[in-house]
């Protein structure tokens, strides 16, 4: 498992951090310390940039995990410079376009709350999410856009807590998704709170508040399968 201490899971807001180079393999770097997402959860990998020690600047094209190890891999553009083992290096993200993405996955956890059903598959993207749910009725697009943005209105604080594997698995209710397994198997899986909204384990980056993710609307409700709908939200 990733020997990378993750940041951004306790504070989504920063934006660079310095941090050792502790392994170069192909064109991945692996660092000792990191503020670059690792895509999962249904949400991309940060991009950047890494300066090395002699100023120079590299581009980090994506943030991934290596399929064998789960080591957090940040892929370095063809061509450029690779940082030296044991190098230190300052790790920058690509900081609106993380920002684009903790508020748009944050707008998924008020949709959890909007539609009370299963989720059994999502992504985010850019500028836009889906969520799909285990559920036979129709919901109208307007109310559930009118419901979505009045709970995002309300700006309610989110709080993170961490709790033991064993915890998660005696509160089964907390697990929405059907899909994906929350991030567990290292002894502590992370719960993320809208407060008087939302609660479930989640691995991604969220806004300090719900007001932060601002206006939306739902784009379209698809009908993929009998007991399936499909949810598509867009920023405002």
């Amino acid at each position: 498992m990733s020997g990378t201490e993750k940041l951004y899971q306790d504070d989504a807001y920063l934006r660079e951090c310095t941090a050792k180079v502790l392994a170069v393999t192909g064109q991945a770097v692996i660092l000792d310390r990191s503020v670059f997402y690792c895509q999962g959860g249904g949400q991309p990998g940060d991009t950047g940039e890494f300066i090395l020690s002699d100023g120079r600047m590299v581009k980090v094209t994506d943030t991934v995990a290596q399929a064998e190890t789960g080591e957090q891999l940040h892929l370095i553009a063809e061509g450029e410079t690779l940082p030296e083992v044991g190098e230190e290096v300052l790790a920058r993200i690509n900081w609106e376009r993380r920002y684009r993405f903790m508020r748009m996955h944050s707008c998924m956890h008020m949709l959890c709350a909007v539609i009370d059903a299963p989720v059994t598959g999502g992504s985010v993207s850019d500028g836009r999410a889906r969520l799909d749910f285990d559920l036979p009725d129709p919901v109208d697009k307007t109310q559930v856009t009118e419901a979505l943005n009045g709970m995002i209105r309300r700006d309610r604080p989110r709080h993170l807590r961490w709790i033991t594997d064993a915890e998660l698995e005696s509160q089964p209710e907390l697990v929405r998704t059907m899909s994906v397994s929350p991030p567990s198997g290292q002894g502590r899986v992370r719960l993320v709170e809208f407060e008087g909204i939302d609660l479930q384990p989640c691995g991604g980056t969220h806004v300090a508040r719900s007001g932060e993710i601002g206006d939306v609307r739902v784009a379209k409700i698809e009908k993929k399968g009998k007991q399936n709908r499909r949810v598509i939200v867009e920023f405002a």
